[in-house]
């Protein structure tokens, strides 16, 4: 969900309950009538909004999807433009946050990634159009070919290690990988 937004409708109370959930215990734990009564609604006030497990995870991807669009595109939006703008949001989306908040949207999106993964890959399907988005933004951003995708894939890289519990990168290497990444950033040197 994204930044602001009140958690105060049905809907939006069983999706946060289902994702709790999903956090907590697992999407074998998911079931409608636990989402239902972490919610506070009926099983039939559920089944209002998701008539089945699959399309409760369904909504959870496009809440998470959408919540990716709108803080890429005001990411994107609050860059200088010019070449590399999109690769600058990268680094401010991938970098500029505080450990801890960066931890917390990725256990949030990692329980729902990996949740609809378990169930169905196929249900990834809105995340991968916004990445697919993304990444066509990178190309198309005036910089050599390879930096913008090698920025992304960097950021791609540090969730996916946190998702799988792989290792967290200390501040020491956050900043190294940083002013790394920032040289591909720079405008080639002329060989003149």
């Amino acid at each position: 969900m994204p930044d602001g937004l009140p958690s105060t409708d049905s809907r939006t109370r069983i999706l946060d309950a289902a994702e709790a959930i999903v956090r907590s215990r697992g999407v074998s734990a998911l079931t409608l009538e636990a989402a239902a009564r972490g919610a506070g609604v009926s099983k039939g006030g559920l089944l209002y909004h998701f008539a089945s497990k699959e399309a409760l995870l369904t909504g959870l991807l496009g809440r998470m999807a959408e919540w990716m669009q709108h803080d890429f595109e005001a990411t994107v939006a609050s860059q200088p433009e010019g070449p590399g703008r999109v690769a600058r949001a990268m680094m401010a989306w991938a970098f500029a946050l505080t450990p801890e908040r960066v931890h917390e949207r990725c256990d949030r999106a990692a329980a729902v990634f990996l949740a609809a993964f378990h169930h169905d890959p196929a249900l990834l399907g809105p995340i991968r159009a916004v990445v697919t988005r993304m990444r066509a933004a990178v190309a198309a951003d005036g910089l050599p070919p390879g930096h913008g995708h090698a920025i992304m894939a960097a950021g791609d890289g540090i969730f996916m290690a946190r998702l799988f519990g792989l290792y967290t990168p200390t501040e020491q290497e956050r900043r190294d990988l940083h002013a790394a990444l920032a040289r591909l950033l720079e405008p080639p040197s002329c060989a003149c």
